[in-house]
């Protein structure tokens, strides 16, 4: 047996607000199961070899040289090279190459990392925040901005300047909420620009290659590798401190299943042992670094505080160059609330919650090295390179935005995925621990299912609608609905019944359409009549179904509400000679809250009151006619309007936090949202010179520290 002496006892935890309460630890001492022994003897580091692709890998090159290709590969596989080599061989013949991906975060990174191979001079991107050397040959932005360039080289009947267009994380198509705009781009891409999908969860490859052969009239190679680059080994760790494989023979390994089904198990009526307890066990046998998966914000945060009676012994700082070029870089996390967690033990959290540099810092010190432990929501699976030996998991469901449901096999690939990284360890690590909401049993089952297949996405909003009449007649759109990822499966019955609940609202808060997974041309078509009916009745499209003057410039206001800002520069409602006031009143369009946080008017300064009176009073008559077109409009929260004035006019970034509760990542994604919508009536300069002049000055006085950052 493996045995080692035992930590300290553990204090008992304060009561959470989680579902889950906290309890003392039961550990009475760390130690392995005897079967362990081989195994945990495999951890450790390869021998430094030459780089020698996979056959995978150079198949993929060989066929993007000559024709698109989807590469499904799992997480830390290499994806990443084959990109890199494509855009090699374009840039050396004098080409251009766009490289999208749908996390601002993984943009950035894929700038300064191509920025680095290729030279920062040839090297440009685009996002909603950032614009930089954008005639650069190589484009590194978000998807959303390579579809809203599509839309500009329809427009203007100029074909978009590249050879290569690459969009990682390519499952994204299924994404409910933004798969839309992946589909669009396959869609409207060119035939002669070569496409190179990535993904490490597609199990319906050869679907999507054949329809994309369909409309594009092309061949799409398929590159399927499932063998993972690093092994996964399960584990369980049992409540008194002993670890031990989760499965022998692909069945629960029998002590699992003994404590399984003891009086009390499963963790129903156990809690969770004490974090830093967790981190004792994991340091004691060399399975960090660790990703904790944590259900909730306030979870991963708390988790921090029992790690700190655990921090190492040695005082020594465990990353000097961090402090030297990133601290210094953002001067504002030098005072951060959870850098003493980072220093004294080496542990953070990561999760939406947090400031943007905040979460730079994080990924940078996990890269290299420098970090125990990080505990992090799911969202961190997703897109973000993220290595770590070991992934813990508490829980079997996932919040999936409105209930917790059971985890299902794309999710799960993407948190294992980040389990073992290639030229650093030999083998990955999942420990599951017990708990209430735990089910071993659907652990098992993942650790055998595949992703599930991706499922078209694509409906109409407005802001589609008045884009492509911009460049199209009513029978070409239709023709694109026929030609969609939608129509394809429902010819070949491979549609699913894995949809959002009937009568879900949509981008623009289409009321009561049919859910996307049962839509195909016919559905698709009648949604897009009663949008262009309700533009045509406002003035925005003619009687001939070509866009007015008012929606040639509404067009080029790419938001979820496109209409509703429209409106509001159409009757004057916005302010017009302080920046400030306009960067207030802009803030209740992208909040998307169901109640005011701040209604207290009385509290609100009087300027503030008279301008957000005004927009209602202008939008009141608008949103009653999109109501009864059958087109639900969201609330305008004014309350938020004042957190972004206090923030315009120069008040302190640490007091609004405190006055409004907000977490620091949800008031920073309000100003980059609000900064966006703002940047949007910008592109209006021609139409509305004044408007656009103010709006910028509007963006600039709230794009700053600790928001901004680059």
């Amino acid at each position: 047996m493996i045995r080692k002496s035992s930590p300290p006892p553990a204090r008992r935890a304060k009561k959470s607000r989680s579902p889950r309460r906290e309890a003392a630890s039961e550990y009475r001492a760390i130690e392995a199961d005897p079967l362990l022994k081989t195994v945990f003897q495999r951890i450790g580091k390869p021998l430094e070899a030459p780089f020698v692709p996979d056959p995978f890998q150079c198949r993929a090159v060989e066929a993007i040289r000559h024709t698109d290709c989807l590469v499904t590969a799992p997480t830390g596989s290499g994806k990443t090279w084959i990109a890199e080599q494509a855009i090699r061989e374009v840039f050396l013949r004098g080409g251009r190459a766009w490289y999208t991906s749908p996390l601002k975060a993984l943009t950035n990174s894929k700038w300064v990392e191509f920025g680095k191979i290729f030279g920062a001079d040839h090297v440009g991107i685009v996002t909603g925040d950032t614009k930089e050397n954008t005639d650069a040959p190589i484009l590194v932005g978000t998807t959303e901005i390579l579809r809203n360039q599509l839309y500009d080289a329809m427009h203007s009947g100029e074909d978009l300047g590249c050879e290569l267009v690459i969009l990682d994380e390519a499952h994204f198509l299924g994404d409910r909420d933004r798969g839309v705009v992946w589909e669009e781009i396959m869609i409207y891409l060119p035939a002669r620009i070569h496409l190179l999908l990535l993904s490490a969860t597609i199990s319906n490859a050869e679907e999507i290659a054949a329809w994309l052969e369909k409309i594009r009239g092309k061949a799409c190679t398929v590159v399927n590798e499932t063998g993972r680059p690093v092994p996964l080994y399960p584990l369980f760790l049992h409540p008194k401190g002993r670890v031990m494989p989760l499965l022998a023979k692909e069945k629960l390994y029998g002590p699992v299943r003994e404590y399984l089904h003891r009086p009390h198990g499963g963790g129903h009526h156990h809690s969770r042992p004490d974090f830093g307890h967790i981190l004792d066990v994991l340091k004691t046998f060399h399975l960090t670094p660790t990703i904790f998966f944590l259900k909730s914000r306030s979870e991963c945060d708390a988790a921090l505080k029992s790690c700190r009676r655990h921090a190492p012994a040695d005082a020594s700082d465990p990353f000097p160059l961090v402090r030297d070029e990133l601290l210094d870089r953002f001067p504002y996390l030098l005072n951060h609330k959870q850098r003493v967690h980072l220093d004294g033990a080496r542990v953070a959290a990561h999760h939406g919650g947090q400031l943007p540099a905040w979460k730079f810092l994080v990924e940078t010190l996990m890269k290299q090295g420098c970090l125990d432990a990080i505990f992090a929501t799911s969202t961190v699976a997703a897109g973000v390179n993220f290595p770590a030996r070991t992934i813990v998991l508490f829980n079997s469901d996932l919040f999936d935005g409105q209930a917790f449901s059971p985890m299902n096999g794309t999710e799960f690939h993407q948190m294992t995925g980040r389990a073992g990284r290639r030229g650093k360890d030999k083998i990955g690590f999942l420990l599951a621990i017990p708990g209430r909401f735990m089910d071993l049993t659907h652990v098992r089952d993942l650790l055998y299912k595949a992703p599930e297949a991706v499922q078209s996405r694509i409906r109409s909003d407005f802001s589609m609608v008045l884009n492509l009449l911009l460049s199209q007649t009513p029978q070409d759109i239709r023709e694109i609905f026929a030609s969609s990822f939608a129509a394809f499966q429902q010819k070949r019955g491979s549609r699913t019944g894995a949809v959002p609940a009937a009568g879900e609202r949509s981008r623009d808060g289409r009321r009561n359409a049919p859910p996307p997974m049962q839509t195909a041309t016919a559905d698709l078509w009648e949604d897009f009549l009663s949008h262009l009916a309700f533009l045509r009745a406002e003035g925005f499209v003619d009687t001939d179904d070509r866009l007015t003057e008012s929606g040639v410039w509404a067009s080029k206001l790419r938001l979820d509400q496109p209409l509703l800002i429209a409106e509001c520069l159409r009757r004057g409602a916005f302010p017009r000679e302080d920046a400030k006031l306009l960067a207030a009143v802009v803030a209740p369009f992208v909040y998307e809250g169901d109640e005011d946080p701040f209604p207290e008017k009385d509290r609100l300064p009087r300027r503030l009151v008279t301008a957000c009176n005004r927009v209602a009073r202008a939008l009141q008559p608008f949103a009653a006619r999109l109501e009864a077109a059958g087109f639900a409009t969201h609330p305008l929260c004014f309350g938020v309007a004042s957190v972004i004035y206090d923030w315009a006019r120069g008040s302190d970034w640490d007091r609004i936090v405190d006055r409004t509760g907000i977490g620091e990542g949800d008031l920073a994604m309000l100003v980059l949202r609000t900064a966006d919508n703002l940047r949007q009536i910008v592109s209006l300069h021609e139409t509305h010179p004044e408007m656009a002049a103010l709006a910028w000055n509007a963006r600039e006085a709230i794009l700053k520290e600790p928001v901004q950052f680059t």
